[in-house]
């Protein structure tokens, strides 16, 4: 099993380079916000889990406050990174790296809170809800007595978005899959319609590994749907009494449709997709439909002139 795993790994990306982790220190808008999350949630003398560690940051964040953190790692040149690098901070020590599956790892004691970050945009690729999933079962078998811990992030919320996109590359033509950061407008992005929700995960209850979904959106503005984005809004905490959260947005995800469609304002379309949380970008792309359900009367004019 670890063997296989390990396999699965290495393609999917949990075994990613060291520079990567060491990339994700410098990007304050993940850092700040699990840093205030952590800091909200994990109260004096708490019993911590982290779930894939990393270089051990979010579990040094709770151990600012928490008198014990697991942090367990599976790649092993991480584990001797995240030891070395707690080595050097104040209450580092009150972290334990273990070098484990998170698949396979429960703690000796029951724990309060499990800090879990494996997050892809759309929650492809990496393998967060089935090792949450995975953990709530074992958890249950060992400490049926004790409440279940909270999870951080506490839910996922999943958006998709219809868009005109853009692929000239310096005249080069290439419909490719773009990361886009959030709240951030270029002349090669249009938006045609509003964001959709199509799925919510709360932590807290079973969810299914799968994601089916079937909907439909309305454009707003005329032009070539030649894209779906999707938006992943992680709650890393629900501040009680302010009604307000605490959020990580993931990178904007836009994948290119294999055939455009013109629409215009008005016109409603279907979009359907599927595709099992932790799997590769194409089993989800390869499985979009999008098709015009209802034209407006100007658009079928337009049809009619196009083919007189």
């Amino acid at each position: 099993m670890l063997v296989e795993r390990e396999a699965e790994s290495c393609y999917l990306g949990q075994f990613i380079p060291l520079q990567y982790h060491h990339n994700m220190l410098m990007d304050a808008n993940r850092m700040d916000n699990f840093k205030a999350a952590i800091q909200y949630q994990v109260f004096a003398g708490a019993r911590v889990l982290e779930l894939g560690g990393g270089t051990g940051v979010l579990s040094w964040f709770a151990a600012q406050s928490a008198a014990k953190v697991y942090c367990v790692e599976f790649n092993p040149d991480m584990v001797a990174e995240a030891r070395r690098l707690l080595a050097m901070n104040q209450h580092g020590d009150r972290v334990e790296v273990i070098h484990a599956d998170a698949f396979e790892y429960l703690p000796p004691e029951p724990v309060d809170f499990v800090i879990c970050e494996m997050i892809h945009v759309a929650m492809l690729r990496e393998k967060q809800v089935e090792v949450i999933e995975n953990f709530k079962k074992r958890y249950a078998e060992k400490f049926p007595t004790h409440a279940m811990p909270v999870f951080i992030p506490e839910a996922i919320l999943m958006a998709v978005q219809p868009l005109q996109q853009r692929y000239d590359f310096s005249g080069y033509q290439a419909p490719i899959i773009q990361f886009q950061l959030g709240g951030v407008f270029t002349a090669d992005t249009v938006e045609l319609a509003q964001p959709a929700l199509y799925k919510i995960i709360d932590f807290q209850e079973t969810n299914d590994l799968w994601i089916n979904w079937e909907g439909q959106m309305t454009i707003e503005q005329s032009g070539q749907l030649s894209a779906l984005r999707f938006i992943t809004k992680n709650v890393l905490a629900i501040v009680q009494g302010s009604n307000s959260t605490i959020d990580w947005l993931n990178h904007y995800m836009a994948l290119p449709l294999k055939t455009p469609i013109d629409v215009v304002a008005g016109d409603v379309i279907d979009v359907s997709f599927q595709y099992r949380t932790g799997a590769s970008i194409d089993s989800l792309q390869n499985n979009m439909k999008v098709s015009v359900r209802a034209q407006t009367q100007q658009h079928q004019r337009q049809f009619n002139m196009a083919v007189a």
